[in-house]
């Protein structure tokens, strides 16, 4: 085994290693430019190595390997190569859109060249032959696909060509890297805006598409775009979606999605959005304005006066908020990985993250969204390191990220769950009146996904019997507002299960047939909660979140000294010490081996692993369950990972809980430690997952506290946390976990 990875090593050092030949004057002159990169591409593929027994690496192997046979101008395998990218990327057709602009561009190059037609109308033809082969389903998005940024390619490229002034040679990676900037700047500077003008053409053909200025009893008006077929001269339902997220492209695809599905498709923008006037607070209004904007749509004559709505994450929010004072005319809600507003975001259990503020200046710096500043990660990761390596409060982060920002010192005003977050949404009571057909959808690695189990569970909670399903398998938070992949992406390239691998949309568009409509109810839909089982390749279905398990298995901190097991409660009370100085700023990173093959990251984590498994086990639903410690300061932030070590040496993290402990108990009302004393700090709120644990596996689970850039940094001093810092340090926080602690592990058996 050392060998073979010694191999590797050399492998990709050689390829680090490896240089091509690209004159100087290519990175100045156009007509040089166009010569040599053909022939460098061609360079580069030739290193290009398979991902043989590794299909999780298929997909980026595909991904590049269609874009340097663009650059090499091998139109017709470049094709091929995405066509194989797709059925990789995505089962049943379901990416068939996905780069359609590369491929339209490769069509229309192969006519010019084969058919020595003039490049315009080889474009046209290749569009007008790809819209018509595309499913239906897939045309909606069409306009925000094949249109991209030219001025951004460009310039990206201009600056992949800077760094090789005066060299005659490249590396692999450097070359790799230019020829996809090189392919992404020809393709989309070649199609735009002649692509869009022809999109525009279909849609003329198919649908009636209007925007309309709503006038409000509050003095606001707001956009909304109407988007309907043409064949369809009746009433029709409505489907609404209120979107934050504003652009002409972006609101006439989430129109025509519906249309297509042969509703009627409204989408009104938020306050201070796109042409909607107003002050853009997120969140904050759109409880007040929904239920104007739902009673004017139900009483247009295209409108049949049934409306439903559908979205996710902020768009899924907004459909909660607006049955907060619930309109009549609003039959059915279709709340995808749902925003849990105060909930999951912008604090999760009360603790604040970093990514907000990258997500309010996303919403506010203009009246559309701001992709390209929001994409810019690498910018956001040195804003985030720097305020962290500043030791400033958490409050500094908007003046670090270039300005103060009032939304986000408001959002600050607000650590705890009170009155400010409460009337966004329904709260407690308000969601015994919610008395119409909701499906919620949802996944294990869905971002929001504490924020839409919060709404299912508190629907649950004070109405007696809602009429609410939910659908939670193993997605991310897109997949679970759009399609299953075949594959989790960002979260190691799991490969998922072949049944969960569905079309969200379809799934939602069969419940308004089935609501509106008088249809079949969705067959997926066989009880109130429908999980798929990662690693059986089966659903399951129950009647409620608590029966997604049958029993639980307690896991304990305690030391697996002679043979003892961490599911058995100690009789002796013992405990395991942790020590974090807040002034370090560069801690050592820690890894704890746990095989051969893999080991987990445990800085800032005490360490907790059990016996072998001797026989299967399905862990499903979240965990719960209670710390019991010692703490020398008023407050800290814990963080939990119970991870799986597979029969073959691999980590699987099954389940995460982060919470700050002076808002365990109440997440309304702060509750500080008493250092010195013993205390018991309540498991609520983790990440939901099912999946299969193999026998011959081992559980580890890793207790510990939050300390990085990505969140706020709790001191301990009891002040308010977002105006803490280096300076509240003080002394090193010391922890006593005693071995009477233990994660509840939810366990599944038919």
């Amino acid at each position: 085994m050392k060998f073979k990875i010694l191999l590797a090593l050399i492998f990709v050092n050689l390829m680090q290693a490896q240089k091509f030949y690209f004159p100087k004057t290519a990175a100045t002159d156009s007509a040089i430019l166009e010569k040599q990169m053909p022939e460098l591409a061609l360079q580069v593929i030739a290193q290009h190595q398979s991902p043989k027994n590794k299909p999780k690496y298929t997909v980026t192997f595909l991904d590049n390997l269609f874009r340097l046979q663009i650059a090499a101008k091998d139109y017709k395998n470049s094709i091929t190569t995405l066509s194989e990218y797709r059925k990789e990327y995505a089962d049943h057709n379901m990416a068939g859109n996905k780069f359609l602009a590369y491929e339209i561009y490769s069509m229309a190059k192969l006519l010019e060249k084969d058919q020595k037609m003039v490049f315009s109308n080889a474009l046209q033809s290749a569009f007008n032959t790809k819209y018509e082969s595309l499913p239906v389903p897939l045309t909606a998005k069409i306009g925000s696909i094949i249109n991209g940024d030219v001025n951004d390619y460009k310039n990206t490229l201009k600056k992949s060509l800077a760094k090789q002034t005066d060299k005659d040679s490249i590396n692999y990676a450097s070359a790799l890297a230019l020829c996809k900037n090189y392919v992404n700047y020809k393709t989309y500077s070649g199609i735009i805006p002649q692509t869009l003008k022809l999109l525009k053409v279909k849609e003329q053909e198919k649908f009636i598409i209007e925007t309309k200025k709503l006038s409000l009893k509050n003095g606001n008006t707001l956009t909304v775009t109407i988007v309907r077929k043409k064949e369809n001269t009746s009433p029709l339902p409505v489907i609404l979606t209120n979107n934050i997220y504003a652009g002409e492209l972006v609101d006439e695809g989430l129109g025509k999605r519906a249309a297509i599905y042969n509703y009627v498709g409204a989408i009104v923008n938020t306050r201070g959005k796109r042409d909607s006037d107003g002050i853009n607070n997120p969140f904050e209004h759109d409880s007040e304005d929904l239920y104007e904007v739902i009673d004017w749509v139900s009483k247009q004559p295209w409108s049949n006066g049934k409306v439903g709505m559908i979205g996710g994450s902020y768009l899924g929010f907004s459909q909660w908020a607006a049955v907060k004072k619930l309109h009549p005319a609003l039959k059915t809600i279709v709340p995808q990985v749902a925003v849990g507003i105060g909930i999951d975001y912008p604090a999760q259990n009360n603790v604040f993250m970093s990514y907000m503020m990258q997500w309010i200046r996303y919403v506010t710096n203009n009246k559309l969204a701001d992709d390209k500043d929001f994409n810019n990660y690498t910018k956001w990761d040195s804003i985030n390191t720097a305020w962290y390596k500043s030791g400033k409060s958490f409050r500094a982060l908007d003046s670090i990220s270039g300005k103060p920002n009032k939304i986000f010192q408001r959002w600050l005003d607000h650590p705890g769950y009170d009155k400010y977050w409460q009337r966004m949404i329904p709260y407690k009571n308000d969601f015994a009146k919610i008395n119409i057909p909701v499906l919620t959808t949802t996944g294990y690695y869905d971002v929001d996904q504490i924020g839409a189990l919060y709404y299912y569970k508190e629907h649950h909670k004070y109405n007696k019997n809602p009429d609410h399903y939910l659908v939670i398998g193993p997605y991310d938070h897109a997949g679970a507002q759009s399609f299953g992949y075949n594959y989790v992406y960002g979260y190691g390239n799991l490969l998922i299960d072949p049944v969960a691998r569905i079309s969200i949309d379809e799934l939602a568009f069969s419940w308004f047939d089935y609501i509106l409509k008088n249809g079949k109810k969705p067959e997926l839909l066989k009880d109130k909660v429908n999980f798929q089982v990662m690693s059986t390749n089966t659903w399951k279905h129950v009647p409620s979140l608590e029966r997604m398990h049958s029993s639980t298995l307690k896991f304990y901190l305690r030391d697996r000294k002679n043979g003892a097991s961490v599911f058995e409660k100690p009789k002796a009370e013992e405990f395991t010490k942790q020590t974090i100085d807040f002034k370090d700023r560069n801690p050592k990173y820690l890894y704890h081996k746990v095989s051969k093959q893999d080991s987990v990251y445990v800085t800032n984590s005490v360490y907790f692993e059990s016996e072998v498994l001797d026989k299967d086990l399905i862990i499903s639903g979240n965990l719960s369950g209670l710390f019991n410690v010692f703490v020398n300061k008023k407050d800290f932030d814990t963080n939990t990972l119970l991870y799986q070590i597979q029969p073959d040496g691999k980590t699987f993290l099954l389940s995460t809980h982060m919470a700050r402990a002076s808002y365990a108990k109440d997440n309304s009302v702060r509750q500080l430690l008493q250092p010195g004393k013993k205390e018991q700090i309540p498991i609520k709120n983790s990440t939901f997952i099912s999946k299969k644990v193999e026998k011959g596996s081992k559980l580890v689970l890793l207790a510990g506290v939050n300390r990085n850039k990505n969140w706020q940094i709790n001191y301990g001093t009891g002040k308010d946390v977002s105006d803490e810092t280096i300076k509240d340090s003080g002394e090193p926080l010391e922890i006593k976990w005693y071995n009477d602690s233990y994660v509840e592990i939810p366990v599944y058996q038919d």
